[in-house]
């Protein structure tokens, strides 16, 4: 399945739920085609790799998306251990995120929608795939100081933090 680690925080709170809403979904609309051109085939896998992870670390709560990953075990980890994991952390999500999201690379991408959700933005997109089945994607975005990040990103209802927390 399609998975591409995103996390964002809430909205500021002086702007409307409705502008914030709008915000989120630009964000995406442009993420995620930046993000199926990063892996575009015609791409030398290391340059896929490269990009992919640019985009990752640009946008994505991947401090946060990496705690909730840890879950309790995090609590145990030393401090040096907890500090090591981030990195590797990031490095395995790029290998694993370029292979799969490499069969997508230039397939169509478009924004469908998106709504609060708690202290987030949903969106809603879909991907086509070459049997011209959309793919859904929800992506959480939540606007921390000023800026968008993605907390979670959820394929086809199996949301990509709660996947790599139980692997």
């Amino acid at each position: 399945a399609v998975g591409i680690a995103v996390l964002m925080l809430t909205c500021l709170a002086a702007t409307p739920q409705g502008a914030a809403a709008q915000d989120a979904t630009s964000f995406i609309g442009s993420l995620g085609a930046r993000g199926l051109q990063a892996v575009s085939p015609s791409l030398p896998r290391a340059q896929q790799e490269a990009r992919f992870r640019q985009l990752l670390e640009s946008n994505f709560d991947l401090a946060g998306i990496a705690r909730f990953v840890l879950g309790p075990y995090g609590r145990m980890m030393s401090p040096g251990a907890q500090q090591q994991f981030e990195p590797l952390f990031r490095d395995y999500l790029t290998r694993v995120y370029t292979t799969r999201l490499s069969r997508y690379g230039d397939a169509p991408f478009r924004v469908t929608g998106g709504r609060p959700s708690g202290g987030e933005t949903v969106v809603t997109s879909q991907v086509w795939v070459n049997n011209g089945s959309p793919v859904t994607i929800d992506w959480h975005v939540q606007n921390q100081g000023g800026r968008n990040l993605v907390t979670d990103v959820v394929v086809e209802g199996v949301s990509m933090k709660a996947t790599q927390r139980s692997e």
